[in-house]
């Protein structure tokens, strides 16, 4: 028999700041933190509409331990700690701690430190870089250092799947528990993906927004008629996923019940979606929950404002609810918080949290003209709204190389 997930910590740094519950209030007003945002060094620099996270992490961390950290796992490691001091388990003895999970994503690791090598020796003409290069720049580098942090010395995974990253380590993370791997894991995502070279990457794609219109804040606009493009994002979100037995006996709050998970590969093309695999994720996620189509109250969508993305999720979505579509919300944060990459799925099952927690839904920004290719679903747009009756909630991440991963939440019962 499995045993039920239960959601007892948050932990967030982001665009919208390190507090979960004052963040989720600036997403539910449409609050976007897209602003110009200068990367790279001179003579190579760039200015794009990006989500930067103003944090102030040497305080929390000190001088020397941000040293010897790329700044994903510096990200990492802030939001792992606020999640665990959210959970209330400073108090767990060491033999405990050896069986606590830390289940990572990230798309891109250490890029700062592996540009920053390059840098030195392409552009300076040093001969040799940092000899920390490789443990600063290494993707698990971030879910070691929680390890370290908190004693953890559960399974210690990390998960690199573009886009889906994080939603597949929160997804695997509560697989263990249900099974009896661990009792308490450590789950969620960390990027900083943002050096130049990278910028100038997604660039060469083409699938970067152009700055909005009207202000730079509304460059990213989901399901827009108008759409043109995804905003880079950066940060890092971590839940604390804990045996429900657990939780309630240690008398813990619970934020949210995660019931379902599934991944699908779409097999079919490396950048181009595909509404069939997304639609087996939401389905086999639905089953794996043992709940209906018309149980299901909110989406938060993946919805990166792209052409092709934001109709095939749609599709995929009315595929699998029919005629209940049209009763069911939804809504893109993206278009507030920005593309974290690997960490979207992170932040976006925090918020999912904090939906079904709060039983209130935040808008996609700036949606004042959905695509006739988006419609057929309740769109929230502008101004997020309240007590919405919220008997279940989907987290989509689809990602970059066909892998769909989907989470299911629903309240506290």
């Amino acid at each position: 028999m499995k045993r039920r997930v239960a959601i007892t910590g948050l932990g967030l740094v982001s665009s919208q700041g390190q507090d979960p519950l004052a963040a989720f209030d600036a997403w539910m007003k449409g609050e976007s933190a897209v602003a110009w945002q200068e990367v790279g060094e001179a003579p190579h620099t760039a200015r794009i509409p990006a989500a930067y996270c103003d944090a102030d992490l040497v305080s929390v961390l000190g001088k020397s331990r941000v040293a010897t950290m790329d700044r994903f796992s510096q990200l990492a490691a802030v939001a792992a700690g606020s999640a665990w001091q959210d959970a209330g388990l400073q108090d767990m003895t060491p033999e405990q701690r050896e069986h606590v999970a830390v289940l990572w994503g990230t798309g891109g690791g250490g890029v700062q430190t592996t540009e920053r090598s390059y840098r030195d020796l392409y552009v300076r003409g040093r001969p040799r870089i940092s000899p920390l290069s490789v443990v600063l720049g290494m993707n698990n580098a971030a879910a070691s250092h929680i390890a370290l942090q908190f004693g953890a010395g559960g399974a210690c995974v990390t998960y690199s799947v573009a886009c889906a990253s994080s939603a597949i380590a929160i997804g695997e993370a509560m697989r263990r528990i249900q099974y009896g791997d661990c009792e308490v894991a450590l789950a969620g995502g960390a990027e900083s993906a943002m050096p130049y070279g990278a910028v100038k990457a997604w660039e060469s794609l083409q699938v970067l927004a152009l700055p909005g219109e009207q202000s730079v804040a509304a460059s990213c606009r989901p399901f827009h008629a108008e759409r043109k493009g995804l905003v880079l994002g950066e940060g890092a979100a971590a839940l604390l996923l804990e045996d429900w037995d657990r939780a309630k006996q240690r008398g813990a709050r619970i934020y949210a019940e995660l019931v379902g998970y599934a991944s699908t590969c779409d097999h079919s093309h490396m950048t181009m979606p595909n509404s069939e695999g997304q639609y087996r994720a939401l389905r086999q996620a639905l089953a794996d929950a043992q709940a209906t189509p018309e149980s299901v109250t909110y989406v938060n969508a993946h919805g990166t404002a792209t052409r092709e993305g934001d109709p095939s999720e749609i599709d995929a979505l009315k595929q699998l609810l029919g005629e209940h579509a049209q009763h069911t919300l939804i809504s893109a944060t993206k278009s507030m918080h920005g593309h974290l990459l690997g960490a979207a799925g992170a932040i976006e099952a925090l918020i999912t949290a904090l939906a079904v927690h709060r039983d209130a839904v935040p808008p996609t920004a700036h949606l004042d003209q959905i695509d006739s290719a988006c419609t057929g679903m309740d769109h929230v747009a502008g101004q997020g709204r309240e007590g919405v009756g919220m008997r279940l909630a989907l987290s989509n991440s689809f990602a970059f190389g066909g892998s769909n991963a989907v989470l299911v939440m629903r309240p506290v019962e």
